[in-house]
């Protein structure tokens, strides 16, 4: 038997350095109305361990929704402005700060959004953070911009969980990253596969399913302590854990009555109890936004479609019609679009449903395992090219586009967190 090889971090996952190759992230395609914005170097941001002003930037172009214009200046937040200035070369908003080392060893930022288009002041904030959360004051700033000049909450200063394998080296690797690939840090190590992360609503625990004892087991990970427990752990396969909003209940899929069927159970592993009723596989449940429903995928019908039906269990509803083969069902925080994958002119292809409307758009070929960001606006999936499986993100509408790639192994198995407390 392999030996197995395991290592459970501590507190200082939630946010630290890292010694793991980061992810680079690639810009493929934009927003159709970008809003334009300087963004000037903070002054004496060279005391920081991470440029503030270059963080801020790379997050709003990663979006999509920015159109930046070259600062080519250094602005403090108590600068005086030139509405008119900027104004010509093109900006309708611009950004300004500054950065302190205080005697604790914080640092301290503050910042400033001015709309020159208004000429006026539309937002501020100020932040003191220990080193290694000067990315997080970055990203907190970028939220805000994006909030600010878009109406939509931000999800920069978020994280992702997803699986790093290089199975010829039996290596596989949980790990969590900022939502810009970067600060990568490992929270489970095994020589056995880890697949279906999924982030509990409060960004402090991560649901997993490993194979380190020969068949799938279904644990949670608690980020902070670093301490693991096992949730679900019966007869055959226990697979595809999914949090209820509330964070008190896991759905998950399991075989132990023969085939597989949906369940949900206590996060500490109490009250199993079946919700789905029928004599196919009913997998990949999904509880909705309001934790009133489960989504899940079904073959009842003959081949795999999304289903739904209530989180107590009950009549089932089909949802997909266009299709043989329709599976992985993702529902956004705000309950209006479903996103799951379907295979149809020979390849697996991200589709998007407005539930309202019932509408479909299709956002990308070659894609699999979606997750949606927090704000419900774009949707992490895994990808495969050049032989390698790697991350990438599309916005809801198609437009905006973008690959994460990293130097080794295969990225895949991706979960977007929530918004952070």
């Amino acid at each position: 038997m392999t030996k197995l090889s395991t290592l459970i971090l501590t507190g200082a996952l939630i946010a630290g350095s890292s010694a793991y190759a980061q992810m680079r992230v690639e810009v493929i395609g934009v927003g159709s109305n970008q809003i334009p914005i300087a963004i000037a170097a903070f002054a004496e941001e060279g005391v920081a361990p991470a440029q503030i002003s270059a963080i801020i930037r790379a997050d709003l172009e990663r979006s999509g929704m920015f159109k930046i214009i070259d600062g080519g200046s250094t602005l403090s937040e108590t600068s005086t402005i030139d509405y008119s200035q900027w104004k010509s070369r093109g900006a309708d908003a611009l950004v300004v700060g500054s950065v302190q080392k205080l005697a604790d060893g914080r640092f301290e930022v503050r910042y400033k959004l001015h709309d020159t288009i208004k000429t006026n002041q539309l937002s501020s904030l100020t932040q003191a953070a220990q080193a290694k959360y000067t990315r997080l004051s970055a990203h907190k700033i970028a939220d805000d911009i994006y909030e600010k000049l878009t109406g939509s909450r931000g999800a920069f200063a978020t994280r992702v969980a997803y699986v790093n394998e290089n199975r010829g080296a039996h290596d596989y690797r949980l790990e969590i990253a900022d939502a810009d690939g970067e600060a990568v840090q490992v929270a489970v190590r095994s020589n056995e596969p880890i697949i279906s992360p999924a982030w509990s609503p409060d960004g402090t625990k991560v649901a997993y399913v490993s194979f380190e004892k020969r068949k799938p087991i279904i644990y949670v990970q608690d980020l902070v302590t670093g301490g693991r427990k096992i949730v679900v752990n019966e007869k055959g396969s226990n697979s595809a854990p999914s949090w209820s909003p509330d964070g008190t209940r896991l759905t998950v899929a399991l075989s132990k009555d023969g085939h597989t069927q949906v369940y949900v159970v206590g996060v500490d592993g109490s009250g199993l109890r079946r919700v789905s009723n029928s004599n196919g596989i009913d997998t990949e449940p999904q509880f909705s936004a309001d934790g009133q429903t489960i989504y899940f995928t079904s073959d009842r019908s003959g081949g795999p479609q999304i289903y739904k039906m209530p989180a107590a269990g009950g009549n089932a509803q089909r949802v997909t019609f266009n299709g043989s083969y329709n599976i992985s069902p993702r529902v956004s925080s705000d309950g209006k679009t479903l996103a799951w994958v379907s295979q149809r002119d020979g390849g697996y292809s991200l589709y998007a449903m407005d539930l309202a409307s019932s509408q479909e758009l299709r956002l990308a070929d070659a894609a699999t395992e979606p997750s949606f960001s927090p704000n419900g606006k774009y949707i992490m999936y895994a990808t495969k090219g050049g032989g390698r499986t790697s991350l990438a993100v599309v916005s809801v509408d198609g437009r905006v586009k973008q690959r994460l790639t990293t130097q080794a192994g295969n990225i895949r198995e991706p979960n977007w967190g929530p918004f952070m407390k």
